[in-house]
């Protein structure tokens, strides 16, 4: 169960990286390996919470933050997001606090944020692990509420969303039952700030991604570095479907399917963290 968003956000700090405040916290041991957190699309880095534990007695440095426009960072109206200025962010973050090397670990948007910079400089990921994301673009599901949001008249549409339909609509992609409690901290790191009228810009790293295929693809294919996956199979945008290709394409990886009753959806360090943990805390404390 996730901790209260206000308790997340008094145990981090703020800084000013490409004009803006970024919400960041780090945990752990100054001296433990350093270990970067990125985010899922529409939450924020408190998401990791209850993970976070496990990495610190496994040893780990753990560095969270909140991408532009989500959760306690500055969320500018009629900014045009783009995934290459959330990649900035991140590297900006590293030299901010001296990080020169890192674990990264990617959830959702953060895989895209996480491929862009593997294209940029993969040294500087020490190992990649990897939960439920669009890694391949044609492979992507959306839900009906994402194709709205998309749509034309998604930034008209998506003021009227609620607590209880974003609730209805984070449902759909579970595979195990979250607490109303978590559903409230959720919705709050998402609405806080005016926070839903920059969900329509947020999407459309979408199309990002498609135009980023190729290159995307061929960032994490060509890591060089240990790689992990862990998966919920149930999830309905990027679930089991997307396992073969992944098998397929990254032979030497390690995949964990969290294919346990009930199976995980697309919120795995959410739904099931003790078993995310389980998996992450020996390949990062490695």
């Amino acid at each position: 169960m996730l901790s209260s968003l206000d308790e997340w956000i008094a145990g981090g700090e703020h800084a000013t990286l490409t004009g803006h405040r970024v919400f960041y916290r780090q945990d752990g041991p100054v001296d433990g390996r350093p270990v970067t957190l990125v985010h899922g699309f529409p939450t924020s880095s408190h998401d990791w919470e209850p993970i976070v534990p496990a990495l610190v007695e496994a040893g780990c440095r753990v560095t969270t933050l909140d991408l532009l426009g989500f959760g306690a960072s500055d969320k500018p109206q009629g900014h045009d997001y783009r995934i290459a200025e959330q990649a900035t962010i991140v590297e900006s973050l590293w030299t901010h606090l001296g990080i020169t090397g890192t674990a990264l670990v990617a959830h959702d948007y953060g895989v895209s944020v996480a491929q862009e910079l593997l294209a940029r400089d993969s040294a500087r990921v020490s190992r990649m692990a990897w939960l439920n994301g669009g890694l391949y673009s044609d492979l992507y599901r959306p839900l009906l509420i994402q194709r709205v949001i998309l749509s034309p008249i998604g930034s008209i549409l998506v003021r009227g969303m609620t607590e209880t339909s974003y609730r209805a609509s984070l449902r759909k992609t579970l595979g195990r039952p979250i607490s109303d409690e978590d559903f409230h901290e959720m919705w709050r790191s998402t609405s806080s700030n005016d926070g839903i009228r920059v969900q329509h810009p947020l999407m459309r790293y979408i199309g990002e991604r498609k135009a980023n295929a190729q290159r995307w693809q061929h960032a994490h294919e060509s890591y060089p570095g240990p790689t992990l996956f862990v998966w919920g199979p149930v999830d309905p945008i990027s679930g089991r479907h997307v396992l073969p290709r992944l098998r397929e394409r990254l032979p030497q990886a390690k995949i964990v399917v969290l294919d346990d009753d009930p199976a995980t959806g697309h919120y795995p360090h959410v739904e099931n963290p003790t078993a995310v943990a389980a998996a992450l805390a020996p390949f990062l404390g490695a």
